[in-house]
């Protein structure tokens, strides 16, 4: 099944940044219950906007979001001290976001991760910046899925992100993170993929239906997971879709399911 990991909860978010500062804790439980009807795996807890108040932030977010859902957590934080602190807090095995091959960042991610019963979402970036190719992507990935095997992770625990970046920047983009992970999925079989999926649309017009089609073509070549907004309920079709044609959803039940329900409509 395609994980969906809910990114609306997140204080760069205007709304959600005014929520958080407020103790709006209504705004912030509403919005999980309906990332939740909507299909979200994962709900995504980032608290790092405000400055000097990501340790209260993320404590009261995780509080109130763990009263309004039971859905495992995305614990989303460059700081591998708000990440203990929070995963102490946790009721369920969290999705930790992320790693990364920088150096800075490896090192004290790695000595956060040993022994901890959690997932990983692992980012295709070291020192010397984006990658700029498949091998490259290829070669990140198969050097944090081996770092990460090596403290115990098991490899369905892992999320490769190769990184998706923006077609307005460069025409190969999209299909360099397509042919990356059709890559990935077939030379390190077992682990899962995962991104930002809007990246690829920054820049240009219409971004949902540019999102939307690159979901599509992304989940043809193995693509299992995304960071997305599950309440676009136009591109949760085309996901549910997606994984009908793939055939991942058995006598097509879960396609005849969201056209009952009207949330497939031609």
């Amino acid at each position: 099944m395609f994980t969906v990991i809910g990114e609306r909860i997140n204080t760069t978010l205007k709304k959600v940044k005014a929520a958080v500062t407020e103790r709006d804790a209504n705004y912030i439980e509403e919005d999980v219950k309906r990332q939740e009807a909507c299909g979200a795996t994962y709900i995504d807890v980032n608290a790092g906007a405000r400055i000097g108040h990501e340790e209260e932030d993320m404590k009261w977010l995780l509080s109130v979001i763990q009263g309004a859902t039971k859905l495992p957590l995305c614990l989303d934080s460059p700081d591998p001290a708000i990440l203990e602190m929070a995963y102490g807090l946790v009721e369920q095995t969290p999705l930790i976001n992320s790693i990364s091959l920088e150096k800075d960042r490896f090192d004290p991610m790695m000595q956060y991760l040993k022994g901890k019963e959690c997932r990983i979402i692992a980012l295709c970036m070291d020192d010397s910046g984006m990658p700029k190719s498949v091998d490259d992507i290829f070669h990140r990935a198969k050097t944090l899925v081996s770092e990460l095997e090596g403290i115990g992770f098991a490899r369905d625990d892992i999320f490769i992100d190769p990184l998706i970046q923006p077609m307005s920047v460069a025409p190969e983009n999209g299909n360099m993170a397509m042919d990356a992970v059709e890559k990935i999925m077939t030379e390190l079989q077992g682990v899962h993929t995962t991104g930002g999926l809007s990246n690829i649309s920054y820049g240009l017009p219409q971004r949902k239906v540019v999102n939307r089609i690159f979901l599509a073509m992304m989940m043809a070549k193995g693509f299992d997971s995304a960071i997305m907004d599950p309440l676009d309920k136009e591109i949760m079709a085309v996901l549910k879709t997606a994984d009908m044609l793939k055939g991942a959803d058995n006598f097509c039940m879960n396609y005849l399911k969201a056209v009952r329900a009207g949330d497939i409509v031609a």
